[in-house]
């Protein structure tokens, strides 16, 4: 028994040092490892059941989609046709692969066969295997259908809510860790080919390579700092979505990415889904979908002379005006009555 215990002390000692030598040199990874090892988040009080939490949701998402059951499913800007186009993904290389394998977090989903560590740890002598796997999703424009299961868990949305009440918290869609690392191979190139062609929000910081809620904060604050040193005042009005993951419409957002000139294999790669709304919390392209799906909000929030920064579905709007402007209030109403259709329009409340 004493070496039994020996054994597993030393095999936890052994996890936990790996764990934070892995995010030593990165801060927010090395405070999230120390947060979770300490304060781990509870689990849901067994007074909540599965069909309490699948209830919940599905009357969440579904009220919302009612109220928008006779609007537009072709929500967009009129189609323009772009210079640039994105038809296939291309497909990688084997040490290309390799990178995308050892690169993913090694956290294990209950879809997952075998733990995602020990599939690191021998995707060297896997990597033909692999790489013929992912490469042939990529040319095809097709994704495998075990690849689009995902295994719902919930989160408590702060850790200073009630856990017994089910509005506090959200849905978030574990993937197995392959279907992770195909997406991966998607993001890289559909991030590429949007960056290339200026083709992302500029004003969006969520979902962006070197940009964070530090780099929407200090854009908003640098706006009304501006406005004050130039004599004017400023109006800020923060906008706050319900479930907007969750009830993005499908068709919109697939016409939306045409509109982006994604077409051919790269639009089939991404098009054929089992459910018509929503981009899974979890996923790897969902972040990016959605700032895609809300990015002509920019153009309506601009069109009234408002300045904005978002930060994923988050949205500062802000207005400066000399003090003697007697047209604010009218200005303001205009804009959050053009916002307020577009949403409508967009399935978004």
């Amino acid at each position: 028994l004493s070496t039994f215990s020996s054994s597993v002390s030393a095999a936890k000692a052994t996890f936990y040092h790996s764990k934070f030598q892995a995010s030593a040199s990165n801060p927010r990874k090395l405070f999230a490892t120390f947060s979770s090892l300490l304060n781990p988040p509870p689990p849901p009080p067994s007074s909540l059941s599965a069909d309490d939490f699948v209830n919940h949701f599905e009357k969440k998402v579904g009220d919302i989609r009612s109220s928008f059951a006779k609007s537009n499913d072709t929500a967009g800007s009129a189609h323009t046709a772009l210079p640039c186009a994105l038809t296939s993904f291309s497909p990688l290389s084997p040490d290309e692969i390799s990178r995308l394998v050892t690169a993913g977090r090694p956290t294990t989903c209950p879809l997952d066969p075998i733990p995602s560590s020990l599939l690191q740890t021998i995707s060297g002598d896997l990597l033909p295997y692999l790489t013929s796997l992912i490469n042939s999703s990529l040319t095809a424009g097709y994704v495998p259908s075990v690849f689009k299961r995902a295994r719902v868990a919930t989160l408590l949305k702060k850790p200073t809510l009630n856990p017994s009440d089910v509005n506090n918290y959200r849905p978030v869609s574990l993937l197995s860790f392959l279907s992770k690392t195909l997406e991966r191979a998607v993001l890289g190139q559909l991030s590429c080919y949007l960056s290339q062609n200026d083709l992302l929000d500029p004003n969006q910081s969520g979902f962006k390579t070197s940009h964070s809620t530090e780099t929407a904060l200090l854009c908003v604050t640098e706006a009304l700092r501006t406005a004050k040193a130039n004599s004017l005042s400023s109006a800020l009005i923060l906008l706050d979505l319900s479930a907007a993951f969750d009830t993005v419409n499908h068709q919109i957002l697939l016409s939306t990415l045409s509109e982006l000139g994604i077409s051919g294999a790269a639009h089939a790669w991404i098009a054929p889904r089992a459910l018509t709304t929503g981009v899974p919390q979890g996923s790897v392209l969902g972040p990016l979908l959605f700032s895609l799906y809300t990015k002509s909000l920019g153009s309506v929030i601009s069109s009234h002379g408002l300045s904005y920064h978002c930060y994923a579905d988050d949205t500062q709007l802000i207005f400066s005006f000399p003090p003697s402007d007697n047209q604010v209030e009218n200005r303001i109403s205009a804009c959050l009555a053009d916002i307020s259709v577009w949403m409508t329009d967009h399935h978004l409340k």
